[in-house]
């Protein structure tokens, strides 16, 4: 067995750690302050230990939609001080706020500031202690790929450009036609005799398979991942890797082996899930419908000026299982935008008017969408509704991508926290990966990140 492999932290683990010290380093903080400053706002005992379980409960759930969970932002020291800031406010507001499940407004607002100041420091300091150390490479998770030398740009790209601790150190080419090196990546590549050797000396964590051509694992080579396996080391498939690290289904390397990754969520056909979905769904509707009719007057006014046309459009859309229906929508475009017919909407359109692009931002331009949800058109949350022509247009290029019509579109969906408009075939194609995630890995706990994400998109203003 291998004894001195690195220490690496899985991407659930990390998130876990991260939000386990927040909570660790905050009360440790209070407490702090509470001996030296007096500060009597926030006492933890066996009569009020609930409190510390609200705060925990507020920290996390406002820490989710600043990003303090995002791998990346914890990982970015500017990103992650601008997270914090807004999550020991926001915290901090909410908390004082709510005083049938805190402590009631101190008589002395001093203690109002100690109280923020702890936070904030608290999560400043265990934060830079992550960036520093965790975040760090003595803390990467080294890998090899077995795969062919045109694939190796792309796959490196894929794994580490989504999880930046995940770093591939060598690569075993498995197309015989070709043992040159790719020249654009600065990647070892490893001599299949040499492969065990160069394992055990850079501590490699794992061995990932990504290898499409069968005739490309020779015996020489299949013996020698034996070897690891009974040395304790991981061999790993890459679609799995992939979907782990990325949560996107890796469409472009399942050819058409539909069996290999569907049936889809048994949530799918779950009658209880979709009754406590669709009740969620018309609960969230009215009260977006409720907010629409308040904020109307602006919209109204801002149309007016800054649109010079109707307020309303109507366009198709493909739903479930194909139908087609009439999605409702605030105009968001000049007039006669597609003259010369239609085309993806991209960032920083040209055909967008002013207040159309504030609209677009804030996603209030989606506010008349929640009748669609009512009708039953749409869905909260699910894959984003195309219009017929571009579904036709990408389905006869792209595999997979008729399979995001099994269940209802959606306002909001995990393709749309993940990923900008798709102004290409390949921008589909990877918010099509999304999609088949959401419907593969359907859930109540989806569901919720998903919404923890469209209301950091909202709250930040980073709509398109």
């Amino acid at each position: 067995m291998n004894k001195f492999k690195a220490i690496h932290f899985e991407v659930s683990e990390r998130k876990i750690l991260l939000r386990i010290f927040d909570i660790i380093f905050v009360l440790l903080s209070l407490f702090f302050v509470g001996i030296v400053f007096k500060f009597n706002y926030f006492n933890i005992s066996k009569t009020n230990f609930y409190w510390t379980i609200v705060l925990g409960i507020y920290l996390n759930f406002i820490g989710s939609v600043f990003e303090m969970y995002n791998l990346q932002v914890a990982s970015n020291q500017l990103q992650v001080i601008k997270s914090i800031i807004l999550t020991s406010s926001i915290t901090v507001l909410v908390y004082l706020l709510t005083p049938v499940f805190t402590p009631v407004l101190p008589s002395n607002r001093l203690q109002i500031l100690f109280f923020f100041i702890a936070i904030f420091i608290a999560l400043f300091l265990w934060r830079m202690i992550y960036v520093r150390f965790f975040a760090s490479n003595r803390f990467s998770k080294k890998v090899i790929l077995i795969c062919d030398k045109d694939q190796l740009k792309e796959l490196v790209y894929a794994l580490e450009n989504e999880d930046p601790h995940y770093r591939v150190l060598g690569f075993v080419n498995s197309d015989s036609a070709d043992i040159k090196t790719n020249d654009d990546i600065k990647i070892k590549n490893i001599d299949i005799n040499s492969l065990e050797e160069f394992v055990k000396k850079n501590y490699i964590s794992e061995v990932v398979v990504a290898s499409q051509k069968t005739d490309g694992i020779t015996v020489n080579l299949y013996n020698q991942l034996i070897h690891l396996i009974e040395n304790g080391y991981a061999i790993r498939e890459y679609t799995q890797v992939y979907e782990n690290i990325t949560q996107r289904i890796p469409v472009k390397y399942l050819s058409r082996d539909f069996y290999r990754y569907f049936p889809f969520s048994r949530n799918n056909q779950n009658r209880f899930y979709l009754v406590i979905v669709r009740l969620f769904e018309i609960i969230i509707s009215v009260t977006g419908l409720l907010l629409g009719l308040i904020i109307f007057p602006l919209i109204l006014i801002g149309n007016l000026f800054g649109n010079r046309g109707k307020l309303f459009y109507r366009q198709e859309r493909v739903g479930k299982n194909g139908k087609i229906f009439n999605i409702i929508k605030y105009r968001t475009m000049i007039k006669n935008a597609e003259e010369e017919g239609a085309v993806f909407a991209t960032t920083n359109d040209n055909r967008v008017t002013p207040f159309g692009k504030i609209m677009r931002k804030s996603r209030l331009d989606e506010i008349p969408q929640f009748i669609n949800i009512l009708k039953g058109d749409m869905a909260v949350i699910g894959p984003r509704p195309e219009r017929p022509i571009f579904v036709n247009e990408i389905a006869e290029v792209m595999p997979f991508y008729e399979t995001r019509h099994v269940i209802k579109p959606g306002l909001t969906g995990w393709a749309q926290v993940n990923y900008s408009y798709g102004a290409t075939i390949d921008d589909s194609l990877i918010k099509l990966q999304y999609d088949l995630y959401y419907i593969k890995h359907r859930s109540i706990f989806l569901d919720v990140n998903i919404i923890f994400k469209t209301l950091s998109t909202v709250l930040l203003y980073r709509g398109q």
